[in-house]
C-alpha cells in the first residue's frame, strides 16, 4: 500500500456519502468512523478466534488437489509476485493471492458460517486484508483487527437484507453474492476511506457480486467462489481509494441496485444492513464449524449423534434413516448421490454425510477423502437414507432454516426420533478455547509445533503485533497435504 492509501484522510477533507440517511450512507458513515475501541471485548476476542479458525482452514486447504490446480493456473496467469500464498513458500499478485487464499479457507467446508446471513466470513475478509497488508507500508495488528471486525460485521448484515437462506433456495451461492461487501469494508477500513469513498467501494463491490449454487455438485469452482469475492472486494476498496467511482446508494437503487436486483420479487429489507449497527455484534453470532460439511448438514449430524447416544449406531442394524429439513437446506443439501461422488458433492450431501457418520462416528477430514467417499460400505447404507422437505419448518422464517427431524428405524423395529431447532454449534457456540483446540487439531502434522504455537500466540494477541507481515511470514512457508 502507498502512504496515501494506508493513512486515513484528515477530517477536514473527509467527504460525506450522497445520502447520509439512507442504508448505504449510514453504513458508509459507520465504517468511516468505526474504531476498534468501539467494539466490546467479547466481539474483539471473537474476531481473533474467527481469524485463527480461518488460518487453520487455510492451512488444511492449501495443498488439497483442487488447490494445487488453482495455484498452478493462477500463478501462470498472475505471475510470481510477492504477495503471500498460504502454505506454498511462493507468491503472486495481490488479487491472485486474495483469490487463492480465499479458495484455501473455503477449500474443505471446515470454515465458519453465519446462520442467518449465510456466508463464510474468514474466507472473504482475511485473504483481502492479507493482500492489502503485504505492501511496503507497515500495518499493525490493531489496525488489521479493526479492519477485520468491520468486514465481519458487514457481510452478514447485507445477507440478512436478502433474507439469508432464501438466496440458497433460489440457487444463488449466498456468501459469494454478498461477500464482496465484507471484503470491501475490511480493506476500505485498512486504507482509511472516508464515507464518500466507502460508498463507492460498496457500489463497486455490489456490481461484482455473483455465485451459482449448482457448483456444489461436482465443480471445483465451489471452493473458489468466496475467493472470487475476496478478490473483487479487495479491488472495490483499492479502486475507491484511488478515486474510481462506484454505484451510489447501491442498496437503495430501484433499478439495477443490489437489493432490488438480487432480491427481486422477494421483498428485500434494507433496514437489516444497519439494524443494531455498533450495538449488536454479528461476529458473536458467526458459527465455528465442528464438522467438515455444509452448515445445513450440521443439525442432521447432531441429531444422528443424539440417536447414537441412546443406542449404538451399527449399519447392519439400521433399516432406515428419515430426515426432514427446511426448504433452504433441502435444496442446498439433497439430491440422490451417484458414484463417482466428488469431495465437494459429498460435503454438500446430507445422505452421504449421515452414512459416513454412522460408519465412522465422525464427519471430519478423513471422512471426505476421495478413497473414503468411494468405499462400498458407504454406498450400501446410502439407499436406506431418505431426505424430505417439511414446509412447516419454513413458516418460522430464517429462524426455522436450521430445524431438523431425524428418525432412525432399526431392524428389530425400534424407532428413535430426534427433533432439533438448530445445530449444536449455534445452540452452544464453541468457546474461544475450543476454537483454539480445533486449530491445533487441524494443523497438527501439517506444520511444525513451534510454527503452530507462534501463529496461535500472534493471532490471539493481535493488538500487540507491530507488523502484520510477521504473521504473513509464518503463514507463507510450505505446509503438508491433509490427504497424505
Amino acid at each position: 500500500m502507498s502512504q496515501q492509501q494506508s493513512q486515513p484522510q484528515p477530517q477536514s477533507q473527509a467527504q460525506a456519502p450522497t445520502d447520509p440517511a439512507g442504508p448505504t450512507g449510514r453504513l458508509a458513515l459507520w465504517l468511516a468512523g468505526f474504531d476498534l475501541a468501539h467494539a466490546p471485548e467479547k466481539a474483539r476476542e471473537r474476531a481473533k478466534a474467527l481469524t485463527l479458525d480461518g488460518i487453520a482452514c487455510a492451512i488444511v486447504g492449501a495443498r488439497l488437489p483442487w488447490s494445487r490446480t488453482a495455484v498452478e493456473i493462477v500463478r501462470k496467469t498472475e505471475g510470481q509476485g510477492s504477495h503471500t500464498i498460504v502454505g506454498w513458500g511462493a507468491g503472486t499478485s495481490a488479487p491472485g493471492a486474495a483469490l487463492l487464499n480465499g479458495t484455501f479457507i473455503q477449500g474443505f467446508e471446515l470454515d465458519d458460517y453465519h446462520p442467518l446471513g449465510p456466508l463464510h466470513s474468514a474466507s472473504l475478509v482475511l485473504p483481502a486484508l492479507w493482500a492489502a497488508a503485504a505492501g511496503e507500508q507497515r500495518v499493525s495488528g490493531r489496525e488489521f483487527l479493526q479492519a477485520a471486525l468491520a468486514g465481519y460485521e458487514v457481510g452478514p448484515r447485507v445477507g440478512m437484507a436478502l433474507h439469508g437462506g432464501q438466496m440458497l433456495s433460489r440457487g444463488w451461492h449466498s456468501g459469494s453474492v454478498f461477500g464482496t461487501h465484507a471484503a470491501a469494508a475490511a480493506v476500505g477500513k485498512l486504507l482509511g476511506l472516508d464515507a464518500a469513498r466507502f460508498e463507492d467501494a460498496l457500489g463497486l463491490a455490489g456490481t461484482q457480486s455473483a455465485g451459482l449454487m449448482a457448483a456444489q455438485y461436482e465443480a471445483m469452482c465451489k471452493r473458489m467462489h468466496h475467493g472470487f469475492s475476496a478478490r473483487n472486494g479487495f479491488y472495490a476498496a483499492v479502486l475507491a481509494a484511488g478515486g474510481y467511482t462506484g454505484i451510489k446508494r447501491v442498496f437503495e437503487r430501484e433499478y439495477g441496485g443490489f437489493l432490488s436486483t438480487f432480491g427481486e420479487g422477494h421483498a428485500p429489507d434494507a433496514s437489516q444492513i444497519t439494524d443494531g449497527l455498533g450495538e449488536r455484534w454479528e461476529v458473536e453470532r458467526i458459527v465455528i464449524k465442528p464438522y467438515a460439511a455444509m452448515g445445513g448438514i450440521h443439525a442432521p449430524l447432531d441429531a444422528l449423534f443424539d440417536v447414537g447416544a441412546q443406542r449404538a449406531l451399527r449399519a447392519e442394524q439400521i433399516a432406515r434413516i428419515e430426515v426432514d429439513v427446511s426448504h433452504a437446506v433441502y435444496h442446498h443439501g439433497w439430491w440422490v448421490p451417484e458414484r463417482p461422488l466428488t469431495p465437494i458433492g459429498a460435503q454438500m450431501n446430507i445422505g452421504y454425510a449421515l452414512a459416513v457418520a454412522v460408519l465412522d462416528g465422525a464427519a471430519l477430514v478423513p471422512q471426505f477423502a476421495p478413497s473414503r467417499i468411494d468405499a462400498d460400505d458407504v454406498w450400501a447404507l446410502l439407499p436406506r437414507i431418505a431426505v424430505r422437505h417439511d414446509p412447516g419448518f419454513d413458516a418460522a422464517g430464517q429462524h426455522g432454516r436450521g430445524r431438523v427431524r431425524l428418525a432412525v428405524t432399526f431392524t428389530d423395529g425400534q424407532r428413535i426420533e430426534i427433533n432439533r431447532q438448530m445445530s449444536r454449534a449455534i445452540e452452544s457456540p464453541q468457546s474461544n478455547a475450543e476454537v483454539a483446540m480445533k486449530y491445533r487439531a487441524l494443523t497438527g502434522g501439517l506444520i511444525d509445533a513451534k510454527r503452530q504455537s507462534d501463529i496461535e500466540a500472534m493471532v490471539m494477541n493481535l493488538e500487540q503485533l507491530d507488523d502484520v507481515r510477521e504473521l504473513l511470514a509464518l503463514l507463507a512457508p510450505p505446509v503438508k497435504s491433509a490427504f497424505e
